[in-house]
């Protein structure tokens, strides 16, 4: 019996994500599909773009800051085992534009964004107003779901390029006045080590996460049910969901530009 009773449980498991996987499907291809059919509405589109991108690059940037500073420290903690500080200005350059400008920007925005963007569609649902835009013919893919997913796929590649210049400008603060190192071989070690790739994969990483971010957001926040505690658990949803795929796709698209 308890052998039983187990497999039913992981069976119930597997049905119910496959279930929420087949939702989550059919909402983005008509989220997508919405995208690019008329009518489009630009003010909604720039309030988004203000909402998503503006408003986040204090919270980007300081984050990009203090990685850039606390990288530049490690490395050469760890470098100088190995008579290596050199690298620093390396490792600083490429982290930041591979990997953690793109990931940690799109984390944050998660956090931010997302979990805004849930609660804000979630509120919406549960008093009906959803309803109401379709009462009134308009379309609620195209009024509330198409301009946030185009935002968030244009906004966070700005933000994590700014976040790029943040980062590597904090790892450049912590080498020059803090480690010693001189500012002029500092820079042209920066600018010898990054290529276009380099800079191109963190911003394709972007677009993704931006994607992900404020699709997962206006799922949970769409599909809420139960009140203020439904709209709660959409935006947890939101953002556990959406860092775990941000996570995902960052192993995706690195394998994509650099695995040989």
């Amino acid at each position: 019996m308890f052998l039983i009773s187990f497999l039913g449980t992981i069976g119930r498991v597997f049905l119910g994500f496959l279930g929420a996987t087949g939702r989550l499907g059919i909402f983005m291809g008509a989220a997508v599909s919405h995208v690019f059919r008329p009518p489009f509405y630009p003010r909604l589109l720039l309030q988004q773009m203000i909402s998503i991108g503006y408003f986040s690059l204090p919270v980007v940037g300081l984050t990009a800051l203090f990685t850039g500073m606390a990288l530049a420290l490690q490395i050469f903690e760890g470098s100088a085992r190995f008579n290596a500080e050199g690298t620093v200005a390396y490792i600083v350059a490429i982290g930041m534009t591979r990997e953690l400008a793109p990931v940690l920007g799109g984390l944050m925005v998660a956090g931010r964004v997302g979990a805004a963007m849930a609660a804000e569609l979630g509120t919406m649902r549960v008093t009906e107003q959803i309803d109401a835009l379709t009462t009134l013919s308009t379309n609620p893919f195209k009024y509330l779901i198409a301009p946030r997913l185009i935002a968030g796929t244009l906004m966070v590649p700005f933000l994590v390029l700014v976040g790029d210049i943040i980062g590597i400008f904090g790892g450049f603060t912590m080498a020059v006045q803090a480690l010693d190192f001189n500012a002029g071989t500092y820079i042209k070690n920066t600018f010898d080590i990054l290529t276009n790739l380099d800079i191109i994969s963190g911003l394709v990483k972007a677009a993704a996460f931006g994607f992900i971010v404020t699709l997962m957001g206006c799922f949970h926040g769409f599909n809420s049910r139960g009140g203020a505690q439904g709209v709660g658990a959409a935006t947890t949803n939101a953002v556990v969901s959406s860092s775990i795929l941000i996570l995902s796709a960052n192993l995706i698209v690195t394998q994509l530009f650099f695995s040989n």
